[in-house]
């Protein structure tokens, strides 16, 4: 049942945003093209963007004694929304807005342990 119910939706959502792309068109005519060309460059310069951003905020993460997960998760979120706005649709735009709103989790305020134990030693023979 779910294999097809997730091959129902799949199947779906082209239908639905081929239909939505054929009724803005009747509304607003070469509007709807500019807007699709617009929200296609605006994706592939937030991919550029972030692609140029990542390394340095991975290492900026790890300078602070952090974990470069949250980084690469913010980054990744960047990537998904940019590549959904450059794919044609209202539908899949919407989407993209909606993953670039969520917010960034915020970094632990305790940095990753290293392993390193300080403290006062001597050594007993």
């Amino acid at each position: 049942m779910r294999p097809l119910l997730l091959l129902l939706i799949l199947l779906a959502f082209p239908v639905a945003e081929v239909m939505l792309l054929v009724q803005l068109a009747d509304r607003y005519g070469w509007s709807l093209l500019w807007y699709l060309i617009g929200a296609a460059l605006g994706g592939w310069l937030l991919i550029q963007d972030e692609r140029l951003m990542v390394f340095g905020r991975v290492a900026e993460t790890l300078r602070d004694g952090h974990h470069p997960g949250r980084a690469l998760l913010a980054s990744a979120k960047k990537v998904i929304a940019g590549v959904l706005l450059m794919i044609p649709g209202v539908i899949t735009d919407v989407i993209a807005v909606i993953i670039l709103l969520i917010p960034a989790p915020r970094p632990a305020s305790k940095p990753v342990d290293d392993g390193v134990i300080e403290g006062e030693w001597r050594r007993e023979e």
